[in-house]
């Protein structure tokens, strides 16, 4: 018996290439898909989470929202692996950065994903779980980046549960160099280690790379309409490396 449609995605196999781009943003798809994509068709718009398939200098490549935080992208990368023959997932994204030495428009990439979410409790493993990305996806991207001459960061991530702190507002001092970044974690985002554990169940490939849109230490920041539309290096980097794959 067919697992699709399902309830967040209506398609079919056929409908998605081996390798998803996965930016948060439905519109960031959107503009992926027009801006790069050639005989792009949307293939899943449920909840309004766009998902288009289309062909990028001759490689078949999809691109689909993910929505925001952990368990939006649990579900969808889920339905993905294990429902759609998905191989690889991309999540291509902003973060914050943590330390001086990073820059705002740098792209990070999260060998691994530390988080402060109860995710990996689903797993009833007798320890801690440390998400990381695939080695093969790692390995293309950061060739290809060199080939781009693009300025790029490899290490560690946080993935958070939460934007706003309940006491401070946005916690910039939850990730201080007091806290998470004493310890070499570059930048926070919410979503890589919920993608990691999801990749690492289903025996599949991810890998997060995320454009500096806000630095924690020095208060710079893009606006949103920059973050939807103007990250376009690392869209072509994650659509070159797609090709690798």
């Amino acid at each position: 018996m067919a697992n699709y449609p399902t309830p967040h995605i209506n398609a079919t196999p056929d409908d998605f290439a081996k390798t998803v781009l996965m930016p948060g943003d439905p519109l960031r798809a959107k503009f992926i898909a027009e801006n790069f994509l050639t005989n792009a068709k949307l293939v899943n718009n449920v909840r309004g989470i766009q998902g288009y398939t289309g062909e990028y200098e001759g490689q078949r490549v999809s691109v689909m929202a993910s929505g925001m935080g952990m368990p939006s992208i649990g579900i969808y990368s889920y339905e993905l692996y294990n429902f759609f023959e998905v191989e690889n997932i991309m999540r291509i994204g902003s973060a914050g950065a943590m330390v001086e030495d990073i820059k705002v428009r740098d792209i990070v990439m999260g060998m691994g994903a530390c988080t402060n979410s109860n995710f990996a409790h689903q797993y009833h493993l007798p320890g801690t779980f440390a998400p990381v990305c695939s080695y093969k996806m790692l390995k293309a991207c950061t060739d290809t980046a060199d080939e781009m001459g693009v300025r790029y960061h490899v290490g560690n991530i946080l993935s958070s549960d939460t934007f706003y702190n309940d006491s401070e507002g946005i916690p910039a001092n939850m990730y201080s160099e007091k806290t998470w970044s004493k310890m070499g974690v570059m930048a926070v985002e919410m979503e890589a280690a919920a993608l990691y554990m999801n990749a690492a169940r289903c025996g599949k490939n991810a890998l997060a790379i995320c454009t500096i849109s806000d630095h924690l230490i020095t208060g710079e920041a893009t606006s949103a309409e920059e973050r939807q539309n103007s990250f376009t290096q690392m869209m072509e980097l994650a659509l070159k490396t797609a090709k690798k794959l």
